[in-house]
């Protein structure tokens, strides 16, 4: 790429036009130029325009501002800090992300990865330090996600991270980038530990409200060296593909305190109980509270919690049956108010505080997706009376439309025909069941929560319920912004330290977040890396090209 010029007289003066071009190799051999911006004039009355700053950082690591000029042109008598360019010489050499990779390594340091690294990490007869070549996965992992390959054939010698981390392609080898993946699960509980003290020191965060939730990803291969690989209820949708469960547990602020990596066939309900002792063995016991969906926590465990030597606390969203269990409570008794489209009404049994919540806004949510599901059902069912197929066919079509409703199949009362009988219009019928379907539309928008906390706020208690979504945006943001999935690794322990690298990038992810939050709110992490991706470093330009001044790296 190069600065090209060209000269026009027009009207008996000469005119002078700009542009940047780039060489272009063909399928032939031969080359073939691109115009890539046109510039436009710039001539003797444009002087100005000459005087274009650009930072530029000397041998010495010190920078300056200079003026830059045609190689023609004499420089003005002002023109103290100015540099003279041989344009037909000038060229873009080697251009590589810079920013964004500045941003990540300077987020691994203040977390202080780096020392907790070094320090479980020792240097041994390596060349390069294990630490620096995990902060290159960890930031690669939060940029631009890839596999180990790709790491190194392509995305290390696209990015300054040879500069930003003082080495050389040595950092990016192959073996040496999959031999890291190695050492690394033994220091997990460690690091949560470090990362909790980390986020305590740089943004005062407390640790007394916990979310709790599992997720899944998914394998591409057979896997038989992963005894934790099974197939299970997939939440990416691939009940094909063997998977892991991976639980979580943050804040309402999004810092992770600890996760784990489970077999895929786990229950939901079986992992309470062991993540409860993980962390008070780990953090020590205190007041926490926890924030769970329904489905979670068994009635033994949340009669543990209950004890009150655990000092724990809970609050868990609760299946809408046991709303008609005590329904003649309810009706009894006065909504609260306690916000704009939100009631409760608070009940107590067995030393246990039950909040029911009516939303304004999630009914009219549930109603709205029900009757799309039911219109697209009924519209189907509508096809196959007009069509009337044969019955193996016609019971091939009934159980695809009952999987696309799903619970809304539950309102259509259905007749069909028996296997000696004909389909026919008399014989296939089908009805909406109304009755059911207002008693449902009754209950849209109401969810039953219940906790151990006697006297607990209800409008605190049902914000705390709906913190969840925090940890659901990580799940989003662990499976489409890190790339978490799919998992081609065979060997569990590096499947595992895959987890562990998305992990990390997550945690850079969080803390440049809030640091968002205190200085800029209305930006998002995505979009600061979107805009510092556009700093660019570019190897230094040829002594002979430069009059005046000797250059090593230019930052556009």
């Amino acid at each position: 790429m190069f600065l090209r010029s060209t000269t026009r007289k027009k009207d008996g003066k000469e005119h002078r036009y700009f542009s940047v071009v780039e060489n272009r190799r063909l399928n032939s051999g031969k080359t073939a130029q691109r115009t890539v911006l046109y510039l436009g004039e710039v001539n003797d009355r444009q002087e100005r325009s000459w005087r274009k700053t650009l930072e530029i950082f000397d041998e010495t690591g010190q920078s300056q501002r200079l003026s830059l000029f045609p190689e023609d042109r004499a420089l003005p008598a002002d023109a103290a800090d100015s540099l003279q360019v041989k344009l037909s010489g000038l060229e873009l050499r080697r251009p590589r992300a810079y920013g964004n990779c500045w941003l990540a390594c300077e987020l691994w340091r203040q977390l202080g990865l780096d020392e907790f690294w070094q320090q479980r990490l020792p240097d041994g007869r390596e060349a390069v330090s294990w630490e620096k070549v995990l902060c290159l996965l960890v930031v690669n992992r939060l940029i631009d996600p890839g596999s180990e390959f790709r790491v190194h054939r392509q995305w290390f010698l696209a990015s300054a991270m040879d500069e930003l981390l003082g080495v050389d392609y040595r950092v990016a080898e192959k073996d040496r980038l999959y031999r890291c993946l190695d050492r690394l699960l033994e220091h997990k509980q460690d690091l949560f530990v470090w990362l909790k003290q980390r986020w305590a020191d740089l943004f005062q965060a407390d640790f007394e409200v916990l979310l709790y939730d599992l997720t899944s990803t998914y394998f591409e291969g057979e896997m038989e060296q992963n005894r934790k690989a099974k197939r299970g209820y997939s939440r990416d949708g691939r009940p094909d593909c063997l998977q892991v469960v991976i639980a979580l547990v943050i804040t309402p602020d999004g810092f992770p305190l600890a996760y784990e990596v489970m077999q895929g066939n786990t229950a939901d309900c079986t992992t309470l109980r062991g993540f409860l002792d993980q962390i008070e063995k780990t953090h020590g016991k205190a007041k926490r509270m926890w924030v769970m969906d329904r489905g979670i926590p068994t009635e033994a465990v949340l009669a543990e919690m209950r004890d009150p030597a655990r000092q724990v606390s809970y609050l868990v969203g609760t299946p809408k049956s046991k709303m008609q269990q005590h329904e003649k409570k309810w009706l009894e008794l006065p909504w609260h108010k306690v916000r704009d489209s939100v009631e409760v009404k608070l009940f107590e049994q067995d030393g246990e505080l039950y909040v029911l919540a009516k939303s304004a806004g999630r009914r009219l949510k549930e109603r709205a997706m029900r009757r799309k599901r039911l219109a697209r059902l009924l519209w189907k069912l509508r096809a196959m009376r007009r069509t009337l197929p044969a019955r193996d066919q016609l019971l091939m079509r009934i159980g695809a439309a009952k999987s696309e409703a799903g619970r809304a199949f539950g309102f259509v009362t259905m007749q069909i025909p028996n296997a000696s009988s004909p389909v026919t219009r008399r014989s296939f019928s089908f009805r909406l069941d109304k009755g059911k379907l207002q008693d449902a539309e009754l209950r849209d928008g109401h969810y039953l929560l219940r906790s151990n906390l006697t006297g607990g706020d209800p409008a605190l208690l049902w914000t705390r319920y709906l913190q969840l979504t925090q940890i659901e945006a990580v799940f989003r943001s662990l499976k489409s912004d890190l790339g978490i999935r799919p998992v081609y690794h065979q060997l569990q322990h590096r499947a595992e330290a895959h987890i562990l690298i998305a992990f990390l990038a997550y945690c850079l992810q969080v803390t440049l977040k809030n640091r968002l939050m205190i200085h800029a709110p209305g930006l998002t992490p995505l979009a600061v890396m979107d805009k510092l991706a556009a700093i660019q470093m570019i190897d230094k330009a040829k002594h002979e090209n430069w009059r005046g001044f000797s250059s090593r790296n230019l930052y556009a």
